[in-house]
């Protein structure tokens, strides 16, 4: 897209994300993408828990972006915030919410977009003995996947990050043990230390280039995307609607175009099986 063709863009970023973000941006747009090693996103708030996250995901990414453009005197930027819990939906998984944020000065744009994945290892556990250790740290992906020690879930006076060695697990374990009779272990989820959410980021960077390439049928503004979603497909047996989605709905950022793409999911009845007057 020639808007956007050899003019530099930051990634904010201090967790290796470029790796998965920077290849897929500079091919689909042109781009010539670079980080800032000495910009410290941890002041934002950190997985650890140490540094409390202030704002909710979507302002905390914008000012990720807006403060890496600003220190690095850039206008086109790119940055990710992630969130980990119960899944909105499913309750009983665990879900990682990646956003992505692009915001171009220039041109007045900020296009978000948002993937939900249950593909997670987020987990922690009170751990007192090397056995427990050893059967936690292989059900949590390690040392593909890297692990954090700390005295207790919420203290973090004494705490170590990236570990991702069974030699050094095992040392910082035993230190931590001389002064306590157990330690809290739970997943490092940064990027570059947790290859399972490095993907969702991977593949939250698809669809935001997929939707800055987007353009808006009006007046050709990127990032054309889905806004709503309209529920009411009709049940196949008693043709009475569903929670299932019926269509969805695009809008302009800019000139407040909107269009409606009636069944997004290729049918046009749903299975009497998720119909609430069929199957209560």
């Amino acid at each position: 897209m020639d808007l956007f063709l050899n003019r530099k863009l930051i990634i904010a970023t201090k967790h290796k994300k470029e790796t998965v973000i920077a290849p897929l941006l500079e091919k689909s747009l042109g781009i010539i993408s670079f980080i800032d090693e000495e910009f410290d996103t941890d002041q934002l708030g950190t997985f650890s828990g140490e540094i409390e996250r202030e704002f909710g995901p979507i302002e905390t990414l914008r000012k990720k972006c807006l403060l890496a453009m600003e220190k690095n005197k850039c206008d086109l930027g790119v940055a990710s915030e992630g969130s980990f819990g119960a899944h909105p939906s499913y309750f009983f998984l665990n879900a990682d919410d990646e956003f992505l944020i692009f915001i171009d000065k220039i041109n007045n744009l900020e296009i978000i977009v948002r993937e939900l994945s249950t593909d997670t290892n987020i987990a922690g556990q009170e751990i007192s003995t090397m056995l427990h250790l050893i059967d936690f740290a292989k059900q949590v992906q390690f040392p593909s996947h890297g692990l954090i020690i700390k005295k207790s879930k919420e203290d973090y006076s004494k705490i170590e990050k990236g570990i991702d060695k069974w030699e050094d697990l095992k040392k910082i374990f035993n230190t931590f043990l001389k002064d306590d009779e157990s330690v809290y272990v739970e997943t490092d989820m940064r990027a570059n230390f947790n290859p399972t959410r490095m993907k969702v980021i991977e593949k939250a960077t698809t669809k935001l280039v997929e939707k800055i390439l987007s353009e808006c049928p009006n007046c050709f503004t990127p990032g054309f995307g889905i806004t709503d979603v309209k529920t009411g497909l009709p049940c196949h047996q008693c043709k009475f609607p569903t929670k299932s989605t019926f269509a969805f709905i695009y809008k302009c950022e800019k000139c407040s175009f909107q269009k409606e793409e009636k069944y997004p999911h290729d049918k046009k009845t749903e299975d009497p099986m998720y119909c609430d007057i069929c199957n209560p």
